[in-house]
């Protein structure tokens, strides 16, 4: 009997009539992945931007997650169609590109995550775990059903050209990135910043003209909810490296600093 995948990114959106609710997976490790994935998240997003991964660490995680009824989104380093073949054939369905800023960026990504004749994605099914090695009726052929794509604009040139790269034939979704895009526009460190914020409004409006789903990363309770008002359909809203620092740093000043100031944990 064939196999089925699961449903894509694209798809789950697509579903559901509320926002979905992600976690970052950031440390490199497999149990930090399948502790986000087990917490009652809609997604998590595995990062090789940012954080120690490569192929092998990212199938890990990938393999750890895939007991649990969440979304894998793996965002990728680099908008590169050699990177973006490899990480398809490992089995990610869902793909995230960081750094996009103009509507030919975005048409270089969705060519790299198609196959010909639509696009340039190298043909390895029969080896990789993304058709489970040819047990995937058809994976060729439907190749596109399979994966859902989505960009990540992080600087304000992005931001212009947020339709455009919205309505890229093959992109799925826009993500927002306000970290980068503060630092775009001269407010390094200040993604909470009124201008930042507006920013990432105003690209949601421009996205949501062309009907494609738009997202943005949010740790801050508040500022989460208000890009939910705004029109976010998904949001990360917390990560694990930032969950472990700071729960640990609640524990210390819990434990040692009331040692050292003279006043009494509470057991």
């Amino acid at each position: 009997m064939p196999l089925r995948l699961n449903t894509t990114f694209r798809d789950a959106l697509a579903e559901t009539d509320r926002p979905l609710y992600g976690g970052w997976v950031t440390t490199g490790s497999p149990v930090a992945a399948e502790i986000m994935a087990g917490s009652g998240l809609d997604w998590v997003l595995i990062d090789m931007e940012h954080a120690p991964n490569g192929l092998e660490s990212v199938l890990a995680q990938l393999y750890a997650v895939s007991a649990y009824p969440v979304t894998p989104v793996v965002r990728v380093p680099v908008g590169n169609e050699v990177v973006i073949k490899q990480v398809l054939d490992l089995g990610a369905q869902n793909i995230l590109v960081p750094m996009i800023s103009t509507a030919e960026q975005a048409r270089e990504v969705s060519a790299a995550a198609q196959y010909p004749p639509v696009g340039r994605r190298g043909v390895g099914s029969a080896l990789a775990r993304s058709a489970r090695w040819n047990r995937v009726e058809e994976y060729l052929t439907n190749g596109a059903d399979h994966v859902s794509v989505f960009v990540q604009i992080e600087t304000a040139e992005g931001v212009t050209n947020a339709a455009a790269i919205a309505e890229t034939p093959g992109i799925d979704g826009v993500f927002l990135g306000p970290s980068d895009l503060s630092a775009s526009m001269g407010l390094l460190g200040q993604q909470n910043h009124p201008d930042v914020v507006a920013a990432v409004k105003e690209a949601f409006g421009a996205i949501a003209s062309t009907g494609k789903p738009h997202g943005v990363n949010a740790f801050v309770a508040e500022q989460a909810t208000s890009y939910v008002r705004a029109g976010a359909t998904f949001v990360l809203v917390g990560a694990d490296a930032a969950i472990l620092a700071r729960g640990s740093e609640a524990l210390a000043h819990q434990y040692i600093d009331s040692a050292t100031d003279g006043t009494s944990a509470s057991y």
